[in-house]
This record gives structure tokens, C-alpha cells and sequence, in this order.
């Protein structure tokens, strides 16, 4: 609850302001955070060969560069997702790049991925004293005369100190990076990723993927997926679709995450849950602000889910809350655990 109105107070900053902010409350009281209560056993769920305690995950973006991904999972989190990182460090766009849309409940942001570059991340996980499950999201540096070697660069350097690793070639904010999701190109960048932990160990990697494609960019997707050797797939990341908005900043150039996001993301999932059939564990994103979103992203064939923008909105009790309604709506329908709920949507 402290956490909750802590949350309320630091949303009367401007957007970035009160981001930061957040990392360094989290950092600092990150040992007094108390432990989430064990979870329920039937929100368990085994995919990308890893034991999830509960399918609620925290979103890429929130913790750009590792600085906290133990004191996030104490909220209750079945895992942490931190970055965008990028080999090199990168200052990101111009500031103003990160807007509340309070009345639509979204934001929208053109942050252009900034962080600390790959060697103070990697310096942060090795620091970690928690066990719970962390990913490492990484991306290509806006100047890189070969985006491919960047994320070769960055599993090589990340990889050992994640349990699974995100490839995002879906951001909006980065000219050119959603050009990598072409049949070709992605070809190309799986090779590589696949090929670079042969030399550097085994991860579960999954890609992240854009809402704003359509049914061919789908179909050749799932095709390369099908064939790369990956084991997941993230839907989706932020739209530079923009649906009708109420608040001040609509018309803010940057991808658009949040309320709106929800049913254009679920479609796309469901989509390609119909397209690979189980072939790769499908992870749930966009939207997701009650524990019944996030059971429509399950039954449209998610085995996980992650939240970030209704973090910021309602403050870290979401994730409890996400957790208890899941419950009930598996009660209501009659499944006795989670993973029976998956994909029954289709």
C-alpha cells in the first residue's frame, strides 16, 4: 500500500522525471521491500524450459539497465524483463520523449533505447542476490554499421547472467529496426543469435515482435520462427497505430503501449498462436491492466503475460491483484490450473 501511494505521489512529476524516481526508490529500498506471499500452485507455468512461480511478468523498458530486477520481483513478480540494452551506451532521443496519457490510461514514448550500454548491465546482474527469473532484452545501437554483430555482441556479453533473452527488433523509436522483422533479415539475425550461443552458452531466446503487421509480415514470421530454433515469442511491443485518444498528448510521435493496446495486441497473438500451433512458448504483452486481460491474452494462447504502462497508472499492488482475479476467472471457468486455460480462446 506504501508502494501503491508512493506510486500516486511520484505521477504528479512529468513522466521521465517520475521514472527515474522510481528506480532509485526501488534501488534504495529494495532489501525492505517485504517478499510477496508464496503464489498459488495453479498459477505455476513450465515454458521456455524454465519453472515460473506465476505468469506475471514485468515488461522490458521499466529497468533498462538491470539496476533492480530483485527488488521488482519481491512485488510479486513471476519474472523481470530488463532493458532495452545495447552494446554501446546511447543517450536516446530528445527529451521531451515520454508522455502520461492519463484519460486513455497509455503513454506514449520515443526513448530511442537509451541505457548504459551492455558492460554496466552485465555489472549490474552480477551484483544480483536474488534467484528469481530474469531476462535481458537487447537491441542494436541507432549508429551501428551492422546491427546483426550488435546483437550477437550484446547475447555474448548478457546471455551468462539471464536465464532467457529477448531479441527486440519491434521498436518504433530506433530508424530502420523493425525493417530486421523482413523474412530475410530476421533469417539472418536468428542464425546469428542461435549460432552465437552455440560459442556462449545456452539460453531460451525469444523474439519481440510489433503490433503493426499484417497477415503476410504474420505468416513469414511464423515461418522463420518455426524454423530458427527459438523457443519464444513476445506480442507485442508499442503501436505507432493511434486509435482515437482523449488526453493532451495524442499527438506525440513514439510508439503508443497501454489501454488501447490491449485488443490490437490480442489479436496479433492469437493470430500467431493459430500460425505456430505450440511450436514456441507465446508471452502475452500490451495492455494488460486487470487480471482479466490478462487471462484473455492466456486463452488466446499466451502461457505468459507482461505488464509495465498500468504500473505506472495503479502502483505495484497490480501485480497481487492480477494474480487474485486470475484466479477467479480460472474458478469461474472451471480450470484447475493455468496452463489448462491456455490458447482455449481459438
Amino acid at each position: 500500500m506504501l508502494f501503491d501511494l508512493g506510486a500516486a505521489i511520484l505521477r504528479q512529476l512529468p513522466a521521465e522525471p517520475a521514472h527515474r524516481a522510481t528506480l532509485a526508490l526501488a534501488a534504495a529500498a529494495g532489501p525492505l521491500i517485504p517478499a510477496a506471499a508464496p503464489d498459488d500452485a495453479r498459477l505455476a507455468v513450465r515454458a521456455l524450459g524454465l519453472g515460473f512461480p506465476n505468469p506475471v511478468g514485468l515488461a522490458a523498458g521499466f529497468d533498462k539497465n538491470a539496476q533492480v530486477p530483485d527488488a521488482m520481483a519481491r512485488f510479486g513478480f513471476g519474472f523481470v524483463e530488463c532493458g532495452t540494452v545495447t552494446p554501446r551506451p546511447q543517450a536516446g532521443n530528445p527529451r521531451p520523449r515520454l508522455f502520461r496519457l492519463s484519460r486513455d490510461g497509455a503513454v506514449i514514448n520515443r526513448m530511442g533505447f537509451n541505457n548504459d550500454g551492455s558492460l554496466a548491465a552485465a555489472e549490474n546482474l552480477r551484483r544480483r542476490k536474488g534467484k528469481g527469473i530474469v531476462g535481458i532484452n537487447i537491441g542494436a545501437n541507432k549508429d551501428s554499421e551492422d546491427r546483426i554483430a550488435d546483437y550477437v555482441r550484446g547475447f555474448a556479453v548478457l546471455a551468462p547472467l539471464a536465464d532467457y533473452v529477448t531479441v527486440n527488433v519491434s521498436s518504433p523509436n530506433t530508424p530502420g529496426l523493425r525493417g530486421l522483422q523482413n523474412r530475410e533479415e530476421l533469417t539472418r539475425l536468428l542464425d546469428a543469435v542461435i549460432g552465437a550461443r552455440a560459442t556462449h552458452g545456452y539460453k531460451p531466446v525469444a523474439l519481440k515482435i510489433a503490433p503493426d503487421l499484417d497477415a503476410h509480415a504474420l505468416d513469414e514470421i511464423a515461418d522463420v520462427v518455426r524454423a530458427s530454433g527459438i523457443e519464444g515469442l513476445i506480442v507485442s511491443n508499442t503501436t505507432i497505430a493511434r486509435p482515437p485518444l482523449k488526453s493532451a498528448h495524442a499527438g506525440e510521435a513514439g510508439g503508443l503501449s497501454g489501454k488501447p493496446l490491449l485488443a490490437p495486441s490480442t489479436l496479433v497473438l492469437a493470430q500467431m498462436h493459430q500460425r505456430l500451433g505450440g511450436a514456441v512458448t507465446l508471452i502475452g504483452v500490451g495492455g494488460i491492466a486487470s487480471g482479466e486481460d490478462a487471462y484473455a491474452k492466456i486463452r488466446a494462447g499466451a502461457s505468459l503475460v507482461q505488464v509495465y504502462t498500468a504500473l505506472a497508472f495503479q502502483g505495484p499492488g497490480l501485480v497481487r491483484r492480477i494474480k487474485r482475479e486470475l484466479i477467479a476467472c480460472l474458478q469461474r471457468d472451471g480450470f484447475a490450473e493455468l496452463t489448462d486455460a491456455i490458447g482455449t480462446a481459438n
